[in-house]
């Protein structure tokens, strides 16, 4: 993707941070580096859409940044060790949960969650960062943070573990608005005897809390284990320095994990660590929340199996502000695969069309091309990729510019749009994988001899690989729809 700067005098980029609690003009210390650091996955299970709506969003801020010529430094962390099942440091390590259940050891489950969640982010068309740090391979720069934190006084051993005083931060809170008052008042005796107040933190633990951790490192405090928060931070200072531009991750991540970062974070540095926060919305489940207690997770794999395209969950996310919730239904992402399929099918219709033109050639450097100030205008206004891609259908619509004039805009649109527009072509039978020709001789069988049901999982499975079948009167046509599923 070129970082060349495009020609656009206005309208400034806007973004919403959830520190101010408002919509502020973007403007980074140094425009050729702008420093993002994301909350990565926890790699003890499967990671679900809810979690790539986030991943999504992120996306396509990078995406965005890149597109109107900043440089982007984009950081997500692996988290291996030390994220408890429950946030405020109560609970197991979920990595001890995961070896319980399935009878391996950490560093095996890490390996396969990390190789399966960047199969997923692969899928998705997702950029991979500039930097996938993982916690287990920066515990000294951990523990030389937790002593900066003890030297400048905001954090105590009790226990044999190190906590963060909170009452020392005069504005712990302040990203979520926390009540910490009316939360004092409410509390129930804190679950840990050692924490001076229940707000306190863990940033070390040893094998007085927890005997059977497998990972454990020596330290000053005694052999233990980094808490889940002072990760973030460490990876985060290591990587970008003590000045980052934003800060992203899910908006359940507000009230405790970046609250928590943002305090240990300046206490140590002595100011302002990050100067944007965004998060992303929930998506939801029939209305309900996503979540393992309801058994109402679903996997990016459970979308290929109902044939399901990746980039048609990419495209219904596309359909969304990223601070708005998203009701996921079965009958919203089917619709979603169906209004995918048919802008594919436009966009080779175009690229035929272009060729017609003789002008085919011309479109291979759409950088050139003018998008619509009405594309921008919705990129520019906190990631409006409703608005955005109303101005694509548009462009789209308008037969009075030429094929290759519509086909140019939709490919320069799609370096931000990630939808592998360039990628989509005609396809021929003799072209097709075997494995596909296969699977339609199957099927032209199953239609031969009056096997619907058989005919419909056959295109299916089709579908679930990357190729939208159609019949039509001269028999099967069968076109790529841009992405594999699992």
């Amino acid at each position: 993707m070129s970082h060349q700067p495009q020609l656009f005098p206005s309208p400034t980029l806007t973004l919403h941070n959830t520190l101010s609690g408002r919509l502020e003009p973007f403007s980074p210390k140094d425009p050729s580096e702008v420093k993002i650091y994301c909350c990565g996955p926890t790699v003890y299970s499967f990671q679900h859409i809810g979690n790539f709506k986030t991943f999504l969003f992120e996306d396509l801020l990078v995406r965005t940044l890149r597109f109107l010529g900043f440089g982007v430094k984009h950081v997500m962390n692996i988290t291996d060790v030390g994220h408890l099942t429950d946030d405020a440091d109560s609970g197991e390590d979920k990595m001890l949960v995961a070896m319980r259940r399935e009878g391996k050891t950490s560093a095996d489950i890490a390996a396969f969650y990390t190789e399966r969640f960047f199969l997923d982010w692969d899928a998705l068309n997702l950029l991979r960062p500039s930097v996938v740090c993982k916690a287990t391979d920066h515990i000294h720069q951990m523990i030389s943070l937790v002593e900066r934190l003890q030297k400048a006084g905001y954090a105590y051993e009790a226990g044999g573990n190190v906590y963060f005083d909170v009452e020392k931060f005069g504005s712990y809170g302040e990203l979520g608005r926390l009540d910490l008052e009316g939360m004092r008042a409410g509390a129930r005796i804190a679950v840990d005897p050692h924490k001076k107040s229940p707000f306190d933190f863990a940033l070390w633990f040893t094998r007085s809390k927890f005997e059977n951790q497998e990972l454990t490192w020596e330290s000053p405090w005694g052999r233990g284990y980094p808490g889940w928060h002072i990760e973030c931070s460490a990876m985060g200072i290591c990587h970008l320095g003590e000045q980052v531009d934003i800060h992203c991750g899910g908006i359940d991540h507000i009230p405790v994990h970046h609250t928590n970062e943002i305090a240990q974070s300046e206490a140590a540095i002595g100011h302002r660590w990050v100067s944007t926060w965004m998060h992303g919305e929930f998506m939801q489940i029939n209305a309900e929340k996503m979540s393992k207690s309801i058994g109402n997770l679903i996997c990016l794999s459970d979308l290929a199996e109902r044939g399901i395209s990746p980039l048609a969950f990419r495209y219904l996310c596309l359909m969304s502000h990223y601070r708005s919730q998203l009701n996921f239904t079965w009958e919203a992402v089917e619709n979603a695969q169906a209004a995918y399929t048919k802008l594919c099918r436009a966009v080779i219709n175009l690229k035929a069309a272009a060729e017609e033109e003789g002008a085919a050639s011309s479109v291979a450097d759409s950088s050139s091309i003018e998008l619509p100030h009405e594309f921008i205008e919705g990129l520019c206004a906190d990631l409006n990729t409703p608005k955005a891609m109303a101005a694509l259908m548009a462009v789209l619509k308008d037969t009075t510019r030429s094929a290759t004039n519509r086909l140019a805009i939709l490919l320069h649109a799609d370096q931000v749009l990630g939808l592998r527009f360039n990628e989509l072509k005609a396809t021929t039978t003799s072209e097709l994988p075997e494995q596909v020709k296969q699977l339609l001789e199957r099927r032209a069988t199953a239609r031969a001899n009056k096997d619907w049901k058989g005919s419909d999982a056959l295109r299916d499975e089709l579908l679930a690989i990357g190729y939208r079948v159609k019949d039509t009167a001269k028999g099967q046509e069968i076109e790529s729809v841009g992405g594999e599923g699992r």
